[in-house]
């Protein structure tokens, strides 16, 4: 995945970097990412000292990301690298980021007749309007992930930025991106606890977003709270 990336990223530009989060990992991930960053110059290794989750993998590298474009996705394959140069045609001045959609997904038939539904569910009950919530291959303007403050450190974070970006009215392109079968690693979500954790996250995260609202009520400055607490 690093290699790709590089090849993709040496393809549409000379100043990149590319940031991987090791969040925790007990196999021979740091070892790897040793011996890539001799021979990657380009590679940023961020470490989490033990597993924080998915979303909180994802906050670690925005804030690292220093360039004007930030582009993220998974480290598991089912993702080509290659595809960046499609999302990248489509960030016109018009365009604040651009989300990729599987045209088939490549997972196991029982995960892909309990994942479609779930999908169609999340998208009507938190109001958006992204063809594939769960396609994590998107490419920002640094401002718009700088604009959004994130909180979740689970899978949901991802439902968090899509609902924040929706209700920020920021503007985006979709394009039809593969998707391939997972060859390293295991799904730690599709288990019955992993299902059903999943599920209350997202009632929390719903309750939180489209209940209450809170992410929309305006943020006191720092002066304004210390008079407050005063």
């Amino acid at each position: 995945m690093v290699l790709s990336a590089r090849r993709s990223a040496r393809r549409l530009t000379s100043d990149y970097e590319i940031v991987v989060v090791n969040d925790g990992s007990q196999d021979q991930t740091p070892e790897i990412l040793d011996e890539l960053g001799r021979v990657v110059p380009e590679l940023r290794v961020l470490e989490h000292d033990v597993n924080r989750g998915y979303g909180a993998a994802l906050r670690t590298g925005f804030r690292a990301a220093t360039k004007e474009l930030v582009f993220y996705t998974d480290g598991d394959g089912q993702f080509d690298p290659r595809e960046l140069e499609k999302l990248q045609v489509l960030l016109g001045p018009e365009v604040d980021y651009v989300s990729g959609y599987r045209l088939k997904r490549a997972d196991p038939f029982l995960r892909v007749l309990v994942g479609n539904p779930y999908h169609r569910f999340v998208r009507f009950a938190f109001g958006l309007r992204v063809t594939d919530i769960d396609c994590d291959f998107r490419l920002f303007r640094r401002h718009v992930l700088d604009a959004i403050e994130l909180t979740e450190t689970d899978g949901t974070m991802c439902i968090e930025l899509l609902k924040k970006l929706e209700d920020g009215h920021y503007r985006f392109a979709e394009t039809p991106v593969g998707h391939y079968p997972r060859v390293y690693g295991r799904s730690q979500y599709f288990t019955l606890g992993g299902v059903l954790q999943s599920y209350a996250q997202l009632f929390r995260l719903w309750m939180r977003m489209v209940v209450k609202k809170t992410h929309l009520e305006p943020s006191l400055s720092a002066t304004e709270r210390r008079a407050d607490a005063g």
